[in-house]
């Protein structure tokens, strides 16, 4: 399976460029390229949904959402 349909999606329209997902991302998978941030190490997401947390302008989406449930 293709990481690009897992990987939370940026919207770089509405990115001001801020940093701040960069900053949330514990496993360093993204970095600021010339247009906006992008995803350098993306077979490390862990899918915590920290950048998507710390973005004032909304401009990045978790197209998955992941529920751990405890085994019995």
């Amino acid at each position: 399976m293709s990481l690009d349909n897992v990987l939370p999606k940026i919207d770089l329209v509405k990115c001001s460029k801020c940093g701040e997902c960069i900053l949330a991302c514990s496993q360093e998978v993204l970095a600021m390229g010339e247009h906006g941030p992008v995803f350098v190490r993306a077979d490390l997401c862990t899918y915590c949904a920290d950048c998507e947390t710390n973005c004032p302008e909304n401009a990045i989406h978790c197209p998955l959402e992941i529920i751990w449930k405890p085994s019995i």
